[in-house]
């Protein structure tokens, strides 16, 4: 079965449409060889021309100095419309509605100044249990900003007794119990430790029935699974670039406003110097009048440096297309399913449909799980533990292979024959 296994992985590797993806990127190195990397849901690797690309900015830095902003190549007065193309195909968005700016939980507090907009009858915010702390502490922050009590005006949303998952059923239930005094849904697209992808579409779509306002977190799910979210009539969404679109520590974040938003110029917002209206910004006046798309939302000029290695990923998304990313990662995780259901002391928490996952699968070890994780560090796999038995295995479409895939499972397995 073991050499059945590995033949599978070689046979895939060859068929690879993307297979010359990986050449793209830097694979780090443990103890003199390529490590197995499985740890894009956190960092991204670095592509080869993210290096080139920011070279440029410091090169213009350095012969135009501030002239830079105006002259040059690729001025930085608007060097964020460079990235509303690749980013809208990403995301399943008008150019107009996305733009690249600040980092994630600041957007995160931008779009709830504008959306959650609370009433002494409507005023809670629903959100998943056990969300991403940054997420949590956010939204915490904002009901006590508008004088409400976190522990009452805050629902949420839980898996069934002795389950890992939300059913998509169990939410729009509480969606319909709650609508009259629930101000606005604030989901993650995907769960980030199970690796649950929730059902957005319907459940999105049920949220606006009911009068409720829509945002999400799309930290693990840009660049990792489809999206549409003009079509899905989403308000507000974020997302970081450092994960699954590979721009680097800290990198850049991006922002989604639905069209129907941007020239509704009663929605409340913090209003900055780059999102005032462009034919107007320097004649540096009194009286905010915002940008008429997404840009409306910025407040400072980017960080240009930070902005190139963004930009070098999104050239290899625009290349590639998520839906051929889309299709290499669900074989990806079918494969590493298929290996990690021969331990019986692993328990897969992620999903089983395939469409309700991205490039994940959280192993939860029924022992000796911390002693396993050190054991395949020590053999070049580059993961992620999570307290209390859990190990997250991010297979990226671009750069990992399926033969890393059998090596983890070989690997596991050589701990096991101990």
């Amino acid at each position: 079965m073991q050499e059945d296994f590995k033949k599978e992985a070689l046979a895939n590797d060859q068929n690879d449409p993307l297979k010359d993806q990986r050449q793209n990127f830097h694979i780090p190195f443990v103890n003199g060889k390529e490590s197995i990397y499985f740890c894009g849901n956190s960092l991204g690797l670095q592509p080869k021309s993210a290096r080139p690309e920011t070279e440029k900015v410091f090169s213009n830095w350095q012969k135009l100095a501030v002239e830079g902003h105006f002259e040059g190549k690729d001025p930085w007065i608007d060097y964020h419309k460079r990235f509303k193309k690749p980013l809208a195909a990403i995301v399943g968005a008008k150019e107009s509605e996305v733009v690249a700016m600040n980092n994630l939980t600041v957007n995160l507090h931008l779009g709830l100044v504008s959306f959650y907009r609370p009433s002494d009858k409507k005023h809670k915010i629903m959100m998943e249990g056990h969300a991403f702390p940054s997420d949590q502490y956010a939204v915490e922050s904002q009901v006590s900003f508008h004088g409400y009590n976190p522990d009452n005006a805050i629902i949420e949303l839980m898996p069934s007794k002795n389950e890992e998952l939300l059913k998509t059923e169990d939410i729009l239930q509480k969606l319909s119990d709650h609508a009259d005094e629930t101000a606005l849904l604030l989901l993650g697209g995907l769960q980030y430790y199970t690796g649950q992808l929730f059902e957005l579409e319907k459940i999105c779509l049920f949220a606006k029935e009911k009068g409720i306002r829509v945002g999400l977190d799309l930290a693990h799910a840009a660049g990792n699974v489809p999206l549409q979210l003009h079509n899905w009539d989403i308000d507000f969404a974020v997302w970081c670039s450092y994960k699954y679109l590979n721009s680097g520590p800290g990198a850049v974040s991006g922002m989604f406003i639905h069209e129907k938003h941007h020239k509704d110029l009663t929605i409340p917002r913090f209003a900055g110097w780059w999102g005032h209206d462009e034919q107007e910004r320097f004649l540096m006046k009194k009286g905010f009048s915002p940008i008429k798309s997404a840009d409306g939302w910025q407040l400072s000029n980017g960080s240009i440096l930070n902005m190139a290695s963004h930009f070098a990923s999104l050239q290899i998304f625009d290349a590639v297309g998520m839906a051929a990313i889309r299709k290499k990662s669900m074989a990806m995780t079918a494969y590493l399913e298929k290996l990690m259901k021969t331990f019986d002391f692993i328990k897969i928490i992620t999903p089983k449909d395939p469409h309700q996952r991205g490039s994940q699968l959280s192993l939860y070890f029924e022992k000796n799980g911390k002693e396993i994780f050190r054991h395949i560090q020590d053999q070049g796999v580059i993961a992620d533990w999570r307290e209390p038995n859990v190990i997250r295995i991010a297979p990226a479409p671009l750069y990992n292979t399926f033969e890393e895939i059998f090596n983890f499972y070989y690997i596991i397995k050589s701990y096991n024959a101990k």
